[in-house]
């Protein structure tokens, strides 16, 4: 059974006022990086919480309003990620689904979630959209370059063109803290599921993971899952809102050991698949066993070495294994959800990497109440305690 966690109060009472007490306190170090076409492009908090200014306004205008829904049909992007706050700055709530769900198990989910607006990445996404919900739902997309006549439609907005507008004033609406900032839905044999998160719950609660794993601004994370996964939403973009740390987001996915390698984050918040296949890159490298510089890994990586076994073999084997992974400069390892497996964790313990284990909502049933600062995850301890 996951472990229950308790949360404190912040002082913020949402994530967009966490995004705009950033940029008044710290406007000018960077907030976020996204690489594009190779180079990595810096945004500065200040220029975030512009961008989500002029979103503002453009959401508004297509009719965005306090207890609509935002749909977000995209991988890990920036412009998912302001439009989130713009639309929750507007008083609206978020549901984000993964693009590479099979179209049977999207369909009922877009239908299900009604939404006043969809952010959709490219072609694709916008044809699921049409498909699932007709073509009168207004539409921001982020790659218009083969949308060709769809681009055109009057409810169609490219997302740089949103950009355009005029930035709305800070203090558009006062947002209760205890309001739905993020609807989770997944398909189940009972029918859809679905999760809701607040805005107190997550500050409060991303307080509680800076404080016990001693995050910084300093720190830098990769934002490399899709804001679908409740995890990415928990561990990551809150925390990002109130440690105020620099969030990266790669090119593509397919792209993203790479990048990684290339930024070196001190904040990793993996799975037991992501953590599993960064274990595959490692056997792949390694030599032959009988070899002799299999030989030299394995006593290198010999649990409870001496002091010259541990000196030589972090320079020799674990130095360059960790650099290949990019996690040569990570201090918060963390783990979202299920074990790894035994060859996984002893793998990572040999390299000196000590992943920590964070509960995740994998068990969470349908018509959750959004889950506040007050409520500690009592509703949701019960509902797990009964499935186990």
């Amino acid at each position: 059974m996951a472990r229950a966690l308790s949360s404190v109060a912040h002082p913020l009472p949402t994530l967009p006022a966490a995004l705009r007490q950033l940029a008044r306190l710290r406007g000018r170090q960077i907030g976020l990086r996204h690489k594009r076409l190779g180079i990595w492009q810096e945004f500065s908090w200040q220029a975030l919480a512009d961008e989500v200014a002029r979103l503002v306004s453009q959401l508004a205008g297509l009719g965005l309003g306090q207890g609509d829904t935002l749909l977000v049909l995209s991988s890990p992007r920036p412009e998912a990620l302001l439009l989130t706050l713009a639309a929750q700055t507007l008083g609206a709530e978020v549901t984000a689904l993964d693009p590479l769900l099979p179209p049977a198990s999207l369909t009922p989910l877009l239908q299900y979630a009604a939404p006043r607006l969809v952010f959709a990445e490219g072609p694709a996404q916008l044809a699921q959209t049409q498909a699932a919900l007709g073509a009168d739902v207004p539409v921001v997309y982020a790659d218009g370059q083969r949308l060709g006549k769809a681009a055109h439609a009057a409810n169609r907005v490219a997302y740089a063109q949103a950009l355009t507008s005029p930035p709305a004033e800070a203090s558009i609406l006062a947002i209760d803290p205890d309001a739905v900032a993020f609807r989770f839905l997944r398909l189940s044999e009972g029918g859809i599921e679905q999760y809701t998160l607040s805005h107190a719950f997550l500050l409060g609660e991303a307080a509680q993971l800076i404080a016990s794993e001693g995050l910084q601004a300093s720190d830098s994370a990769l934002a490399a899952r899709a804001f679908a996964a409740t995890a990415q939403v928990r561990y990551l973009l809150a925390p990002w809102l109130v440690a105020g740390f620099a969030l990266n987001f790669p090119e593509n996915l397919a792209t993203r050991d790479h990048d990684r390698r290339e930024l070196g984050p001190t904040l990793v918040a993996g799975t037991h698949d992501s953590y599993g296949r960064l274990a595959a890159l490692v056997q792949a490298r390694l030599p032959d066993p009988g070899h002799w510089q299999r030989r030299l890994v394995d006593w290198a990586l010999a649990p409870a070495p001496g002091a010259l076994r541990r000196g030589l073999g972090y320079w020799l084997v674990r130095r360059p294994l960790l650099d290949v992974l990019g996690l040569i400069h990570t201090r918060h390892p963390l783990l979202i959800g299920p074990p790894l497996s035994a060859d996984t964790e002893r793998l990572f313990a040999a390299l000196g990497v000590k992943v920590r284990t964070l509960p995740d909502l994998a068990d969470w049933q349908a018509v959750l109440p959004p889950v506040s600062a007050a409520d500690d995850f009592a509703v949701l301890a019960a509902s797990q305690a009964g499935a186990c």
